[in-house]
């Protein structure tokens, strides 16, 4: 069977999946809102465990984002302490080989900066801009119902890495960010989400700028990840 295409511009699934990446330098130019309604009416097709569709999205453009981005910064110039953590996001002993790629993974990102390992403050600066939305004009914040388990934060997944693809089909570049949940109460003050909602990521979305000089992470050889069982 050979290789499809998704029916939205003709891009094909293969370079959809491979070429996506964390994009982390946008231009300001608007993300208009029935593209937008469109990726996300499409993503609600992601598959979810019983079709709970555990997830609950805040599309967030114009000042309401500019105040989240402000009060970040604020904080942020401050020295404020992030909020307490309302999920465990890496384990606090990352054994290997987790570690390793998490290690490479900070070489490749802050080396594609020109950051050197040492250079502690120049990597805080890099790191803060997530919390600028690396200048996004629109992002998406993924919540979860606290009362719902490990295999519903599965779907979340599911969902975001569906919404992503959807955005590239529409031309427009996305970045994931759990760095989000660090200042959950920061967003919760501008967004007002119910109480039973924890904030698992926010999400930069926007068009690519062009000029950006980014490196992309490697992925581990498949047989470090996959084990094939067959009759043979």
């Amino acid at each position: 069977m050979g290789r499809g295409t998704d029916g939205v511009g003709g891009t094909d699934v293969y370079e959809a999946v491979t070429g996506r990446r964390s994009v982390r330098r946008f231009t300001d130019r608007p993300v208009p809102r029935e593209v937008l309604e469109r990726v996300l009416s499409a993503a609600a097709w992601a598959p979810s465990g019983s079709n709970l569709q555990p997830w609950h999205a805040y599309v967030v453009t114009g000042s309401p984002l500019a105040e989240i981005k402000k009060r970040a910064g604020e904080r942020l110039a401050a020295g404020d302490p992030w909020d307490e953590a309302e999920y465990e996001m890496y384990p606090s002993v990352l054994r290997s080989p987790y570690r390793e790629r998490r290690s490479a993974f900070g070489e490749q990102r802050y080396g594609a900066l020109g950051v050197p390992r040492e250079d502690v403050e120049a990597r805080r600066r890099a790191a803060a801009a997530n919390w600028d939305c690396f200048g996004a004009p629109a992002a998406l914040f993924c919540y979860i119902d606290r009362g719902l388990g490990r295999p519903q934060w599965s779907d979340l997944g599911m969902y975001l890495q569906t919404v992503m693809l959807l955005l590239r089909a529409e031309g427009l570049g996305s970045c994931p960010q759990m760095a989000w949940a660090k200042f959950h109460g920061t967003v919760a003050d501008v967004l007002s989400p119910p109480e039973e909602l924890v904030l698992f990521c926010g999400m930069s979305i926007g068009f690519e700028d062009a000029g950006a000089v980014e490196g992309r992470t490697g992925r581990a050889p498949l047989d470090e990840t996959v084990t094939f069982v067959d009759g043979d």
